[in-house]
Formats: structure tokens, C-alpha cells, sequence
């Protein structure tokens, strides 16, 4: 037994750390008054911001409520479900013509989601995922304006340091010059490779839901760090980071992630799919915001310093996702010209 002691307390402490980092990204996610703060700076985010939450929130949202509470209960009184008895032993005589006013419901409620719901649901999703790249990059260019670095320093503690606004501003001037052939391969190989990646690893949340017993919080897990490296994924690509550091930042610092996406898998706990999809829809730029303005390197820093240098270890979380993007990537020919030939 005192063998085991030295290990024990070893876990205890990597437990607390652990716990510990999870709070201070849950607690990062939260600092919503940084999406206030960014919209008053930037009148673009502010409207792009005010959009998504018409379209997903008034229309989408609204759509569901008007029909559940508008249309299902008049369906119900034009075509009622219960038969019209004098006395409760006389028999129903109605109750083919209930039967054809039940499919009828059902019909009518179909044709509702078919020509409604389904083709909202798909606007929404393709508008949605173009504005919340604008709403990126409005707040990106929001958090690194110098007229308003006293201003953010007063109102937001967790602000970026003026080194790395300096660094985040040298990025955003090195976008407007030319950049070479290889440059820009290299970024299209990276996006084709981050979304053969990520796609695998969605399939990978979707499948552990159906283990019995740990599936779902294992699935609870996996879909904090995917909402995560989503809310993270359009702040590095502004700063130029490449994939490779993104993924030893992200497997490093596991716990942090995990508390960071947990805000916004939680409301999709107490809703039903179609609902969920419409919070989620709303809260997603915020916590997009607030990923943007957030100083995650700092926070770990601080974090190592506090526990005298002893950082959790690396959590391969992507790399089943990663075997198999590597399988696909290797049926795919590719033959390097030969320079050596002459022509």
C-alpha cells in the first residue's frame, strides 16, 4: 500500500489541475460581455450579429413555436382525435373518420416541415455558416483596434496582450502582400486536411452515442472539444497558425477545451433536435466571440506557473480522426512531375 501512495497523490494532483483548467475555460466561455463590448466597437458585428439572430432566433425559433402552439392545437380542433360519446358504454361509431382525420394531422404536419421546416432549416444553415466567418473576422478586427486598446483594457480583463495584438496586427497587414504559389497551396492543403479531419471526427462523436452505458457522456465529452476547436479554429486561421501547432495547443491543453465547449453543448441537452439546432444556431457566435477575444496561451501559462511548471499530458483526441483522414488522403494518386527531364 505505500508503494501505491506516491502514485495516488500523483493522480489527485493531475485531477485538480485538471478540474481546475476545465473551470477556467468554462469560466472564459462564459465572459459574454466581451461579445457587447466587441459590437459596440465594430457597427459590421454588430449587424451581422444582430442578423444571425433574426434568422435563427425570431424566423427559425418562432417558426417551431407558432407551430406547436398555433397550428397542431387548431389541427386538433378541426380535426379532433376524440369521438363525440352521449353515454361512455355506447360504442363510437366515428371511428374510421377519426383514423382518416389522425393521418390527415400527420399529413399536414409533414407538409409543414417539408415545405417550411426543412428548406429553413437548410438556408439557415449555409447563411448562417457564412456570417459566422464575417463574425470572426469583424470581432478579430474589433479586439486588435488601437483607438480602442485603453477602452478594452478597462472593460475586459481577459484581453489580448499588446504583444499579441502587435503580432495579430503584423498577420492582418502580411494578408494584403503578395504571397507566393507554395504559400497558397499549402493553406488549401491545410483546410482540405482540417476538414477530411474534422469530418471524421463528427462521424467519431456521432457513433461513440450509441455505446451503451459510457456512450453518452463520452459523446457529452467529444462534442465539448469539437464545439471548441470550432470556436478557436476561425481566431488561428486569422492569426496564420498553422494546423499542426493548432492540434499540439488543443491535445495539450485538453482540460481547458473540454470546459471551454461544454457551454455550448449543454443547452442541446434540454431540447429537441430541430430546437437545439436553433439555440445552438444563436449562441454559437457568441461563444465564437468570446473564443476570439480570449487569451487561452496566457491562461495556460498562468496555469503552469501555479502548479510549479507541471502541465497535464498531451490527450491524442484527434488521432483516430487522424488515422483514418490519413487512410483516404493515401488513395488519392499523386505523381510529382519529374524536373529532371528536359524539355
Amino acid at each position: 500500500m505505500e508503494g501505491w501512495s506516491p502514485l495516488m497523490e500523483g493522480w489527485k494532483a493531475k485531477l485538480k489541475q485538471a478540474s481546475f483548467l476545465w473551470l477556467d475555460g468554462f469560466r472564459e466561455a462564459c465572459c459574454l460581455h466581451r461579445v457587447v463590448i466587441y459590437c459596440l466597437r465594430s457597427r459590421q458585428l454588430m449587424i451581422r450579429t444582430g442578423q444571425c439572430f433574426l434568422l435563427n432566433g425570431f424566423i427559425f425559433l418562432g417558426s417551431i413555436f407558432i407551430l406547436n402552439s398555433v397550428v397542431i392545437p387548431a389541427l386538433f380542433w378541426l380535426l379532433p382525435d376524440l369521438c363525440p360519446r352521449i353515454s361512455l358504454q355506447e360504442p363510437c361509431s366515428y371511428e374510421g373518420v377519426l383514423i382518416f382525420y389522425s393521418f390527415l394531422r400527420l399529413g399536414l404536419v409533414q407538409l409543414f416541415y417539408i415545405f417550411w421546416f426543412y428548406p429553413l432549416y437548410i438556408f439557415s444553415f449555409i447563411l448562417s455558416t457564412l456570417w459566422y466567418n464575417d463574425i470572426a473576422k469583424f470581432g478579430f478586427l474589433a479586439i486588435e483596434s488601437p483607438e480602442n486598446d485603453d477602452k478594452d483594457s478597462r472593460n475586459d480583463e481577459h484581453s489580448l496582450t499588446s504583444h499579441q495584438e502587435s503580432q495579430y496586427s503584423h498577420n492582418a497587414n502580411n494578408a494584403d502582400k503578395p504571397i507566393n504559389i507554395g504559400g497558397i497551396m499549402i493553406g488549401i492543403a491545410e483546410q482540405t486536411y482540417s476538414l477530411i479531419l474534422l469530418s471524421f471526427f463528427f462521424l467519431q462523436v456521432y457513433i461513440t452515442g450509441f455505446i451503451p452505458y459510457v456512450g453518452k457522456p463520452l459523446n457529452f465529452l467529444l462534442l465539448s472539444w469539437m464545439y471548441a476547436y470550432y470556436c478557436f479554429e476561425y481566431k488561428w486561421n486569422f492569426s496564420g497558425i498553422s494546423l499542426d501547432i493548432r492540434l499540439d495547443f488543443f491535445e495539450s491543453n485538453w482540460a481547458f477545451f473540454a470546459g471551454f465547449g461544454s457551454t455550448c453543448v449543454i443547452p442541446l441537452i434540454f431540447f429537441s433536435p430541430l430546437v437545439s439546432y436553433g439555440v445552438m444556431a444563436i449562441l454559437f457566435p457568441l461563444f465564437v466571440l468570446t473564443a476570439t477575444g480570449s487569451d487561452a496561451d496566457k491562461l495556460m501559462t498562468t496555469s503552469r506557473r501555479k502548479w510549479r511548471g507541471a502541465g497535464l499530458k498531451r490527450l491524442p483526441i484527434f488521432a483516430t480522426a487522424d488515422y483514418m483522414s490519413l487512410k483516404v488522403l493515401s488513395f488519392i494518386p499523386f505523381e510529382p512531375k519529374d524536373k529532371t527531364k528536359n524539355t
